[in-house]
């Protein structure tokens, strides 16, 4: 066959498991899913077989209805074997919300990167009843809405630990390179950057399956977002990066087995889809600068469609993460404006 011709992505399984039941997807493998209270309504978690316990991925967010859940599947589809160890991909709430929890109650090994178990316990830690001057102000420089800015300045924001259960001290790192055995089987870590620093993926030795979390969806693309923490970070560039390395080790007969969504083949061409559609909405992006525009002006021709305010601020820090890639790349300037806001305009060349 030719190099350049991938195969298509196909979905194994068209229907996902039920809150409280699982799907085997491999030998001693296990798929189940967990709630959340958002837009995108669930999260993968898997469960590997290690003969006298699992080891579990990904966890879901601190909530009632997600630990009886998991009571219900260790009563049932893990069939009463203790949780012996659970792997975080990385440290967002609804992957490592629930780590704590399996911790303290169930004395479960935590597995994870540094990165992400220094970020899940630095953002428990920071409670706030108002966003704090560093994040009002980066919503300036990125010409939030003026109605949605005064409404979120005088709220309670969203906490990590709302939705993420104390963490205890201790934990197990991976890294780059690294080998794991997990449910009777060899895998190497690889790591990606862009949608969370230092994402831990999962890539057996000894058959086709892939433990993907956010790294590798597919059919939508992973939030590559600024925050007030780092506001001059390049997710994208680091993305793309991420993406070019995955190809590397990515075979047409890879089974992924990802954070959101459906477990699919095709990871060749999904990767392609990836890089393809960011160098898209950076040119579409790049011509758009023309005209100085902030980041919260760049919507439409990063998304090619109206932002609901549920939605807006996944909006508004992913377009500042395209607009900084550019201005990484040398190819945009900006100015601050009076009111603070950050113009952005294509370089003159």
């Amino acid at each position: 066959m030719n190099k350049m011709t991938t195969l298509p992505i196909k979905y194994p399984w068209h229907d996902a498991p039920e809150d409280g039941a699982a799907v085997e997807v491999a030998e001693g493998v296990l798929w189940m899913r967990l709630p959340l209270p958002m837009a995108l309504n669930h999260v993968n978690i898997f469960a590997l077989d290690d003969g006298d316990g699992w080891t579990v991925i990904d966890t879901g967010m601190n909530s009632r209805k997600s630990r009886d859940i998991w009571l219900g599947l260790m009563a049932g589809p893990l069939a009463g074997k203790p949780i012996h160890r659970v792997v975080v991909t990385h440290h967002h709430p609804d992957h490592i919300g629930l780590a704590g929890w399996l911790q303290s109650d169930f004395g479960a090994e935590l597995v994870t990167t540094r990165t992400a178990w220094l970020m899940a316990r630095m953002l428990h830690l920071d409670e706030q009843d108002r966003p704090a001057k560093e994040t009002l102000d980066y919503w300036r420089s990125a010409g939030m809405d003026p109605d949605i800015y005064s409404r979120r300045a005088a709220e309670r924001p969203f906490n990590f630990a709302d939705t993420v259960a104390p963490m205890p001290l201790g934990f197990t790192r991976v890294k780059e390179g690294d080998r794991i055995r997990m449910g009777g089987r060899d895998w190497q870590v690889h790591i990606g950057n862009g949608h969370a620093p230092e994402h831990a993926t999962f890539w057996s030795q000894d058959c086709e399956l892939v433990i993907a979390g956010d790294q590798l969806l597919p059919s939508i693309s992973s939030n590559l977002g600024v925050y007030a923490t780092e506001p001059g970070a390049d997710p994208v560039g680091e993305w793309l990066e991420s993406c070019e390395k995955f190809k590397v080790f990515a075979r047409e007969d890879h089974l992924v087995l990802p954070g959101h969504k459906l477990p699919y083949t095709g990871l060749p061409a999904r990767l392609g889809q990836l890089i393809d559609n960011h160098h898209h909405a950076l040119d579409r992006l790049a011509k758009f600068l023309t005209t100085p525009r902030t980041a919260a002006g760049c919507f439409q021709p990063l998304f090619k469609r109206d932002i609901g305010e549920g939605e807006y601020g996944l909006a508004l820090v992913e377009a500042v993460g395209h607009l900084n890639h550019l201005l990484h790349l040398g190819q945009v300037t900006r100015t601050r404006r009076k009111d603070g806001a950050w113009l952005w305009q294509l370089k003159e060349t």
